[in-house]
């Protein structure tokens, strides 16, 4: 019996952390995941000052909408093509590159501010060119990891990914609020652009011989088609994809609605703001500890997570009173990240490894290629309307896309059960 089956308890939990490239990768990366929430922040705050805009002015959200919505746009116009080129490279070259250009972008951004000569538009540029990095760096990471970990811990690895991302959002806010008060929200920049370092150590003290590299794909034509078509004729890749769009479009925008309901509805400052994204942040936390102990994800298992989180989402914008508030987005981060996880496992699980960059490009496309659209319009809604009508339009967004999903693999089953499983390209 493997290792992986045998264990039990934190060590099942945390399983893929004895690997020790994983071990030097998720240590790095939560350097570096930290100081990207930590310039998240700072950048919506930047937006907000740089409008001339109070926090009930209409268009304010917008803006910070658009702003926060800009890193996403190449991943929406070309992310399966990046899928593409992932397959065919190297994705720790790719990975050195990726955090290189990340650092020069934060830098500049960093400098621009602390010598006032920072403007909406050169955030905008800024915010792109970091959707640019986010195209190939995104999918890239995403793949890397199981060659980190091989096909055995993957699932736990990918949770415990979920995991520090979101030990990072609480430290990044944390240390947000003292250094937004002590040297500014161009110091934020600087030292985001600092954490970069930490991934590239990571990447340079890997072991190359443990890792477990999957067989590049030689250049063809139509391989993008290839892989739409793959995604769209399995239906245990096409439902995921499918409900991953729906809540990305529509629920997953806390950058802005946080932003929103702390500023907007309570009136509070920097302080809240930071407060509602840990309290988001430890529930998150413990959403992909939950997610790494449990195993192999579902997609059963994926539509159960999504009907939660959606009347989580339903509880954070009613909420009265700021405390209330924060223990119902304390909620929402564990449903959220559990959702995410499981989504992300059972992709990556049922995609043959000559298709994963593209099958997880498609899915960085419907989870952040989708904020194009979804934040600005978000930012809107809560312009027109307020936060609340934003976070509850979302709330039933993943409430309705989770019961589709759920009878969506009732379906899957009975065909599954009624005959064999469809040719795969290692069976040939």
């Amino acid at each position: 019996m493997s290792d992986a089956r045998e264990a039990t308890g934190l060590r099942r939990t945390f399983l893929a952390l004895s690997v020790r490239n994983f071990r030097l990768y998720f240590f790095g990366q939560l350097v570096s995941v930290s100081g990207t929430w930590l310039q998240s922040l700072a950048i919506g705050l930047l937006i907000l000052k740089l409008t001339g805009h109070h926090a009930r002015h209409a268009g304010s959200y917008f803006s910070v909408g658009v702003g926060s919505s800009l890193p996403f746009v190449p991943m929406l116009v070309a992310g399966s093509w990046a899928g593409l080129v992932i397959d065919r490279s190297r994705k720790r070259v790719i990975l050195y590159v990726t955090q290189s250009a990340a650092l020069v972008l934060a830098l500049a951004l960093g400098l621009l501010t602390v010598t006032h000569h920072v403007t909406i538009w050169s955030v905008y540029v800024i915010a792109f060119g970091f959707g640019l990095v986010n195209l190939f760096d995104n999918p890239a990471r995403q793949t890397f990891v199981s060659e980190m970990v091989g096909p055995e811990l993957l699932p736990n690895a990918v949770s415990l990914n979920t995991v520090l991302i979101n030990m990072a959002r609480i430290v990044g806010p944390s240390v947000a609020v003292v250094l937004t008060q002590t040297i500014g929200l161009g110091g934020c920049f600087l030292v985001n652009a600092g954490s970069y370092v930490a991934v590239l150590f990571a990447l340079w003290a890997m072991d190359g011989s443990e890792l477990h590299p999957s067989k590049r794909v030689v250049a063809a034509k139509g391989q993008v088609r290839d892989g739409l078509r793959y995604a769209w004729q399995r239906p245990r890749l096409r439902g995921p994809l499918v409900a991953m769009f729906v809540v990305g479009l529509l629920a997953f925008n806390f950058t802005v609605t946080v932003l929103a309901l702390a500023k907007g509805t309570f009136h509070g400052g920097a302080p809240l703001v930071a407060a509602f994204m840990v309290a988001q942040g430890i529930g998150a936390v413990l959403g992909g500890i939950h997610a790494a102990y449990h195993g192999k994800p579902s997609q059963r298992r994926l539509a159960m997570l999504g009907l939660g989180f959606g009347v989580a989402m339903v509880a954070m914008g009613l909420m009265p009173t700021e405390v209330l508030a924060g223990i119902a987005i304390f909620v929402v981060g564990y449903g959220s990240i559990n959702y995410v996880a499981t989504a992300n496992g059972t992709l990556q699980l049922h995609a043959e490894p000559q298709m994963r960059g593209r099958v997880m490009a498609l899915y960085s496309i419907a989870f952040l290629g989708t904020a194009p659209i979804g934040m600005p319009l978000i930012g809107l809604l809560i312009d027109a309307t307020g936060p609340r009508v934003a976070i509850l339009t979302g709330a039933i967004a993943t409430i309705i896309s989770s019961a589709f999903l759920l009878r969506h693999d009732d379906r899957v089953t009975a065909l599954e059960t009624a005959s064999p499983p469809p040719e795969t390209i290692e069976d040939r």
